[in-house]
């Protein structure tokens, strides 16, 4: 096998480091070319890998396009891992919209720019978010769902519209890759309001760190080899770590307490400290797809991992094992309390000062909140169905034949998922099978005309860029009006009475850019 060149993003943070460690057990396969901005805290994280011949560090951010080329020259794989995140991306909305979107430009640009652009293959790695709250009983989610961003989440909006620039772009070999939350060490430690917007019957298929990792250095490997054939490329994906790995928000919180020596959520929260709705997350109904293609899973036991991530974390964050559970409680509960009460961020903050577009994202109304009980004995937890024959009886309707080999599908196909989302395909010729060629489409709820691939719309699940993923204001309950293929995913938590629009800068403290000043 002739050695590679991986242009890797995002190679300090979680998961672009763990990518960075795997792909280090493979010197005489992959020359590695990693993009850091230049800080003393990179150089220093960095510095042993300096020395090594099969690295070579390029300084610079996202926004920089010549780092950007200079990364993408010569490489024949793009892992586009990095950008803003949360929490993060919470306090500075407008610099993660220009900076994640910004970097999808610049690498596409990039790759677009080199002379065998049609050889570099690409991989972008999207997030759960996009598709939003999934409670019961939509839980369980595909590609091809409806994109549905989270009221507030900023980040999602970003990897929505640059996802769509990476497919749309003219790269001829992409793959987009949706990653759930990650289970990394330091996530014992985070202590952010953000905990709270969490609705405790709401579900995740989490992705260990180590098999995210894995995932980036076999992707490159295992299509090196020629084992990833030509149906691989151009889809989208779910990344998770599996059956085991489902588990529902009351299960995460009882396993990260329970494994610092805490006492369980019953002793540290009251119930209604936490949201209803308006939270990403979800069970994979094809999370075992890219397993198949590139065998990234550990499948170690949940219970083992935490443990093991435990085991990870300083010394300290283990104290409370050594220490009566009813003490801890005593003393943690009124800091956890002080947390909730965040001003702007805190749920009990937006309770107490009746934060009317607040309560009306995350509850429905102040009464809403107020019904939530405050005693745990009082609060169902339900128990989920984890196994994938589970998912068949949720399975959302996509609004074409989905039987149909990719191949088979044509014109008449696209105008029916159309007529499902509420509008109309505008072209009235397809080539059969082709995936790739834009054709044009009208959105049935603001009128705008647009294109965009049929890989775009069915398997991303993509719609109309101007009021299907927000750019301006979040107005879902007009959207669902019109579009039934959205009002799978909005009706389960959501009136057809309800009449809320969610408009920016209403929402956000401005971190001093104009919208209108961002390139999109």
């Amino acid at each position: 096998m002739a050695k590679k060149t991986v242009f890797l993003t995002g190679g300090t943070g979680n998961m672009g480091w763990a990518a960075v460690q795997e792909i280090l057990k493979k010197p005489n396969e992959i020359n590695l070319k990693l993009l850091a901005r230049k800080s003393a805290k990179n150089q220093e994280k960095l510095k042993p890998l300096m020395s090594k011949p099969n690295v070579q560090i390029v300084w610079g951010d996202f926004l920089d396009y010549d780092a950007i080329l200079e990364g993408v020259t010569g490489s024949d794989y793009i892992l586009h891992v990095g950008g803003m995140v949360s929490p993060a991306a919470d306090w500075k909305p407008y610099l993660t919209q220009k900076t994640n979107i910004g970097a999808a430009q610049n690498i596409c640009k990039a790759v677009l720019a080199q002379p065998n652009a049609d050889e570099i293959k690409v991989c972008y790695i999207g997030t759960v978010a996009e598709t939003g709250d999934r409670n019961y009983p939509i839980h369980w989610g595909r590609c091809g769902d409806p994109l549905k961003v989270s009221i507030y989440d900023h980040y999602a909006v970003s990897k929505c519209i640059a996802e769509r620039v990476f497919v749309e772009s003219g790269v001829k070999n992409w793959v987009v890759m949706r990653q759930s939350g990650i289970l990394y060490p330091d996530i014992l430690k985070n202590m952010d309001p953000i905990m709270f917007h969490v609705p405790i019957n709401g579900v995740l298929e989490w992705c260990t760190v180590e098999d995210s990792g894995r995932l980036m250095c076999n992707l490159v490997t295992e299509d090196a080899a020629g084992n990833l054939g030509a149906d691989f490329w151009n889809h989208f994906y779910n990344i998770g770590s599996g059956k085991e790995y489902r588990i529902s928000n009351y299960e995460f919180e009882q396993l990260l307490l329970g494994t610092l020596g805490l006492a369980g959520p019953e002793k540290l929260f009251d119930p209604n400290w936490f949201v209803l709705k308006n939270f990403h997350g979800q069970f994979y109904a094809d999370g075992d797809k890219l397993e198949d293609y590139l065998h990234f899973r550990e499948n170690l036991p949940v219970k083992d991992y935490f443990d093991r991530l435990a085991n990870q974390v300083e010394f300290y964050f283990r104290i409370p094992r050594y220490l009566p559970k009813s003490a801890v409680a005593a003393a943690a509960k009124p800091f956890m309390k002080k947390l909730a009460k965040t001003p702007d961020f805190g749920t009990l903050d937006w309770a107490e000062k009746d934060n009317k577009v607040r309560l009306s994202a995350y509850y429905g109304t102040k009464e809403d909140w107020e019904k939530i009980p405050t005693k745990w004995k009082d609060f169902e937890i339900i128990q989920f169905d984890k196994d994938n024959s589970a998912a068949e009886q949720f399975k959302l309707d996509h609004g074409y034949d989905e039987s149909k080999p990719e191949s088979e599908l044509n014109i008449d196909d696209m105008k029916q998922a159309a007529k499902f989302r509420g509008g109309e395909c505008l072209s009235n010729k397809m080539k059969k099978g082709d995936m790739a060629g834009k054709l044009k489409w009208k959105c049935g709820h603001c009128g705008a005309e647009f294109e965009a691939s049929p890989a775009l719309i069915l398997l991303g699940g993509h719609w109309c860029p101007e009021c299907y993923i927000p750019q301006k204001a979040w107005d879902y309950d007009s959207i669902a009006k019109t579009n039934p293929f959205f009002a799978q995913v909005w009706y389960p938590n959501h009136t057809k009475e309800e009449n809320n629009k969610y408009d920016f800068d209403e929402l956000f403290h401005i971190d001093g850019v104009a919208w209108d000043d961002i390139k999109r």
